[in-house]
């Protein structure tokens, strides 16, 4: 299962009630398609503060991550996974760090410095089962070559949560975190050969029951359920 969400803007308290209740719910990997593409990494910060009981980060904390740092395991070995693949549910070391941000696609807004940087992609492109997904915050940056390469395109800077098809594809947004009538979020899963798509509001509430998505390559009508 992977969790979708978009649009926080700086409110990490909604960005750290929509990962835990995606989290809570099965998902293993997380789409954050924007904005604020900075979100994230301040997100982390906070969730190691908080495990920290709000104190600030110390020589004491720095020499803990530079020590746990040094004994990781060496480049080609295994990586400690949390049990049955969960997503952590802290991130107070720097290896459950690692581990969240591994977890994370993400994706910037036109407004962020990350939008004009070379080294970061505006874009991302992610397999869902056998299912190639293009990511992006705003929609209107898709090109020719996206809308013919992928099949679901997943997308932020939308009110609420929706699915729409348009021929043989998709396009799927979690709705908004901050900005909306309601703060909701998404779940895409696999559903045999298909894919579903379900949102939620952040108390749990589902919003919008799951839209089967018919990718299956052998499929010949494709349509929302």
């Amino acid at each position: 299962m992977i969790g979708v969400f978009s649009d926080t803007h700086g409110d990490l308290g909604a960005f750290d009630a929509a990962y835990e209740l995606l989290r809570a719910k099965g998902a293993r990997r997380f789409l954050f398609v924007g904005a604020r593409y900075t979100d994230l990494d301040e997100w982390v910060l906070w969730r190691r503060q908080k495990s920290r009981g709000g104190r600030e980060y110390s020589d004491s904390d720095f020499l803990a991550d530079v020590t746990q740092w040094l004994v990781a395991p060496q480049e080609g070995s295994k990586p400690r996974t949390p049990a049955y693949g969960a997503a952590p549910a802290d991130v107070a070391s720097e290896d459950d760090r690692r581990l969240v941000m591994e977890r994370f696609v993400r994706v910037p807004e036109r407004e962020s410095l990350a939008y004009r940087d070379p080294a970061v992609a505006n874009k991302a492109m992610d397999l869902v089962g056998d299912t190639l997904c293009c990511v992006v915050h705003d929609k209107n940056d898709l090109v020719r070559d996206d809308l013919l390469n992928a099949l679901v395109f997943i997308h932020g800077k939308e009110a609420e949560p929706k699915v729409v098809q348009i021929g043989p594809r998709y396009f799927v947004t979690p709705g908004r975190l901050v900005g909306a009538a309601e703060q909701t979020c998404g779940l895409l899963e696999k559903a045999e050969r298909n894919l579903t798509f379900s949102a939620f509001r952040l108390d749990g509430h589902q919003v919008l029951a799951p839209q089967v998505l018919q990718v299956d390559s052998r499929s010949t009508k494709l349509t929302v359920k």
